[in-house]
């Protein structure tokens, strides 16, 4: 069983809009699928942190998760900040058992055990100086320790996992990347940044390993982490 991430597949088979308006997105969902299956097998886990579906309600997003549940491996998701479907964690379970989505789950206030490794993460922020950044950074960091605990607990190796970069050019978001220290994290993957963006990503900073894994950053292709 090997591990791989890949964020922001921005899917909208149910929704009119497209992301290959965008520059490199042309035949994106094609891509995808054609990376996916060339590197994922069944025994395999893809997590994936973040703006999965453009739909606006779940309901809308049944053929975006059809096309998910299709593709190789079993898949972990965290929310993205367009992911406006996303509700509660009963919610959603109830939406895929309803569907019979049998190889996708989330993570949401815990972790997910796979192998040698324990899983954490959640969506995260960045502060853009709005009134109620402060207080959904201090949720976002609640969320984030919730998730560490529950994956401290069981003594493995944690990787952690965002959709929001915890640093990003010159600036720290000091809430979310306290949680992360104080739980001795050593490799931290997100999302949320695309294009030109990417030249500004940080690498490494104080211990802790990041990697930018959206969609056009990878060439479409679930990186393998462990």
């Amino acid at each position: 069983m090997r591990i791989f991430t890949i964020s922001d597949l921005h899917l909208s088979l149910g929704t009119d809009k497209p992301m290959d308006i965008f520059k490199g997105w042309d035949d994106y969902t094609k891509r995808i699928e054609k990376n996916w299956r060339a590197v994922v097998s069944d025994e395999d886990t893809v997590i994936i942190p973040g703006d999965i579906s453009w739909g606006m309600k779940i309901e809308e997003t049944v053929k975006d998760f059809e096309f998910i549940e299709s593709l190789p491996g079993r898949k972990l998701l965290i929310k993205g900040n367009h992911d406006l479907w996303w509700s509660t964690s009963k919610k959603i379970h109830d939406f895929f058992d309803k569907n019979n989505f049998k190889t996708i789950d989330i993570i949401f206030n815990n972790c997910a055990v796979l192998g040698r490794y324990a899983i954490a993460g959640t969506r995260g922020w960045i502060s853009e100086g709005g009134e109620d950044d402060k207080k959904i950074i201090i949720r976002e960091a609640g969320r984030l320790e919730a998730s560490l605990k529950a994956a401290s607990d069981t003594g493995l190796e944690i990787i952690v996992f965002l959709h929001y970069p915890p640093v990003y050019a010159d600036s720290v978001c000091q809430e979310i990347f306290g949680v992360i220290k104080k739980y001795g994290v050593k490799r931290v993957y997100y999302g949320h940044i695309h294009g030109r963006g990417a030249v500004n990503t940080v690498h490494e900073y104080d211990g802790v390993k990041m990697r930018l894994v959206s969609c056009d950053c990878v060439d479409f292709t679930p990186v393998l982490i462990g």
